[in-house]
C-alpha cells in the first residue's frame, strides 16, 4: 500500500479525486445551467429593449400626428363655426322669405276673393243695366204709339206729340247707355276674369313656393342641428386629442426611463454572463484537471472512446491523402456553400461528400457504447460539423423546428463548446453544456472531445455527447 505525504493511500487518494471530479462536474452543470438561462433572459431583455424603442419611436409619432390632427381639428372648428353662421343666416333669410310667401299667399287669396265679389256686383250691374235697357225699350215703344196717336189728333196732339218726340229720344239715349254700360261691363268682366285666372295660378304657384319653403326650411333646420351636433363631436374630440397628447407626452419620459432600466439590466445580465462564463471555463478546468488526476472513472470510458475513434478517423484521412481519395485541399476547405431552401441553413464544402462516406463507419458504434450516448460527430475547425449520426441526419421538411432536432448534419455549430471542441489541441475536452433541440427545449449533456490531426495539422476534432 502507497501512503503519499497527505497520509492518503492510493484507494482514498482517488476516492478523493472521483469526488472532486463529480463535484466540479456537477458545479460545471449548475453554472452552464444558469449560463443558458442567462442567455435566454439576455435575449428577452434585448427583445424588450428593442420593443421599448420601438414603442418609444411608436409614440412620438403618434405625438406628432396628434398634433398634426389638433391642428387639422382646430382648422375644422373654425370651418364649421363659419358654416353654422352662415346656416344660421340662411335659416333666417329662408324664415322670413317664408313669411313673406305667407303674406303673398293671403295677399293673392283676398285679390281672389274680391274680384269674386267684384264679379258678384257686375253681376248685379249687369242685371240691372238689362231691366234698364228693357225700361228703354218699353218707353220707346209707348213714345212711337203716342206719335202715331197725336198724329192722328191733328192739332190738338201737337203738343203730346213734342212730349212723345222727347220721351223717344230720352228712351234711345237710355237705350245706348244702357248698350255702353252692358259693354264696359262685359269687357270689365272678361278683365276680372282674366285677373281671377291669374290670381288664381299665382296662388298655386305661391302655395307651392310656400310649401317648398316649408320643406327648404326644415331641410335647412335639420342641417343646422347636424352641423351643431358635428360642431359639439369636433369640440370633445378635440378635447380628447388634447388629452391624448398631454398623457403622451408625460408618458415618453416614463419610456425613456423604462427603457435606461432595461439597458441597465441588459448591462448587468451581460456582465453576470461574462462572469458565468469565466466560471464555466473554470469549472471546465476542475473537470479537467480532476479526470486528468485519475478522479471520476464514470468519464473515463467516454473519454478513452473517443480518443481511440479520434486515432481511426486520423487514419482514414491519411490513407486517402495518399490513395489520392481526397487532397490536401479539399480536406482543409473552409469555403461553405449553402444548401438552396435549407431551414436552419445547411452548408457544404469539398469534403462534404469525402466524409459522407469515411465517418459513418467510426462514428455510428459509439452510439453504441452506453445508452447515455446521444450523439458522436466531427467538426472541423469553425465547428463545420459535415457527417452526424444517421438519426441526426434526416432530409429537410417545411417544420424548421423539426429541422433543428432531426436534421443536424452539415450545419456549424460555432457555439462556445463547438468552437472549443474544434480547436482543442490537448489529449482530451471535458465539456458540460445545454444542447439546444429545438423548440426551446435544451438538455443538459457532457461534451467530450479529442483532436482530429492529419499529416501534423489539425483539422478539428471528435466530440462525443452524453447525458449526466
Amino acid at each position: 500500500m502507497h501512503i503519499d505525504q497527505t497520509g492518503f493511500d492510493d484507494a482514498r487518494r482517488n476516492a478523493i479525486l472521483n469526488q472532486v471530479a463529480q463535484n466540479a462536474s456537477a458545479l460545471g452543470a449548475e453554472v452552464v445551467d444558469i449560463d443558458g438561462f442567462l442567455d435566454a433572459i439576455a435575449a428577452q431583455t434585448t427583445e424588450q429593449q428593442q420593443t421599448l424603442r420601438q414603442l418609444r419611436e411608436g409614440a412620438g409619432h403618434v405625438v406628432q400626428v396628434n398634433a398634426s390632427v389638433m391642428e387639422t381639428l382646430a382648422a375644422m372648428s373654425q370651418t364649421i363655426t363659419q358654416t353654422l353662421a352662415k346656416l344660421t343666416t340662411a335659416s333666417e333669410k329662408l324664415t322670413v322669405t317664408e313669411e313673406k310667401a305667407n303674406h303673398l299667399v293671403s295677399w293673392v287669396q283676398t285679390i281672389d276673393q274680391r274680384a269674386q265679389n267684384v264679379q258678384g256686383t257686375l253681376d248685379a250691374v249687369q242685371n240691372s243695366n238689362n231691366q234698364i235697357a228693357v225700361i228703354a225699350a218699353q218707353v220707346n215703344m209707348l213714345a212711337i204709339n203716342a206719335k202715331i196717336e197725336a198724329a192722328r189728333a191733328g192739332e190738338t196732339g201737337k203738343g203730346f206729340a213734342v212730349v212723345a218726340d222727347a220721351i223717344n229720344e230720352l228712351s234711345q239715349r237710355t237705350g245706348q247707355a244702357a248698350e255702353d254700360i252692358t259693354g264696359n261691363v262685359n269687357a270689365l268682366i272678361d278683365w276680372i276674369s282674366g285677373l281671377q285666372s291669374e290670381s288664381g295660378s299665382v296662388s298655386r304657384r305661391a302655395q307651392e313656393m310656400h310649401e317648398h319653403g316649408a320643406e327648404s326650411g326644415a331641410a335647412l333646420t335639420e342641417a343646422l342641428q347636424d352641423m351643431e351636433a358635428i360642431s359639439n363631436r369636433n369640440t370633445l374630440i378635440a378635447r380628447d386629442a388634447e388629452d391624448a397628447d398631454k398623457a403622451l407626452r408625460e408618458f415618453l419620459p416614463n419610456i425613456a426611463a423604462i427603457d435606461r432600466s432595461v439597458t441597465a439590466g441588459i448591462a448587468g445580465v451581460q456582465d453576470a454572463h461574462k462572469r458565468i462564463t469565466r466560471l464555466v471555463d473554470t469549472s471546465e478546468s476542475l473537470v479537467q484537471g480532476s479526470v486528468a488526476l485519475g478522479g471520476s472513472q464514470g468519464d473515463a470510458l467516454f473519454i478513452d472512446a473517443v480518443k481511440a475513434r479520434c486515432g481511426e478517423i486520423r487514419a482514414a484521412f491519411e490513407t486517402a491523402l495518399r490513395e489520392g481519395s481526397v487532397s490536401i485541399d479539399e480536406l482543409f476547405d473552409t469555403e461553405y456553400r449553402p444548401v438552396p431552401g435549407s431551414n436552419p441553413e445547411q452548408v457544404v464544402t469539398r469534403f462534404t461528400r469525402f466524409t459522407d462516406r469515411v465517418l459513418p463507419g467510426i462514428i455510428e458504434p459509439a452510439l453504441d457504447l452506453d445508452p447515455r450516448v446521444v450523439f458522436c460527430a466531427a467538426v472541423d475547425r469553425n465547428g463545420y460539423l459535415p457527417t452526424h449520426n444517421r438519426k441526426f441526419s434526416q432530409p429537410q421538411g417545411t417544420d424548421p423546428v423539426w429541422n433543428t432536432a432531426h436534421c443536424r448534419n452539415r450545419r456549424i455549430f460555432d457555439d462556445r463548446v463547438g468552437l472549443k471542441a474544434g480547436r482543442n489541441a490537448e489529449p482530451f475536452l471535458l465539456q458540460v453544456y445545454r444542447r439546444d433541440m429545438g423548440g426551446g427545449e435544451f438538455v443538459l449533456m457532457k461534451d467530450v472531445s479529442a483532436p482530429i490531426f492529419v499529416d501534423g495539422r489539425h483539422w478539428g476534432g471528435l466530440r462525443l455527447a452524453y447525458r449526466f
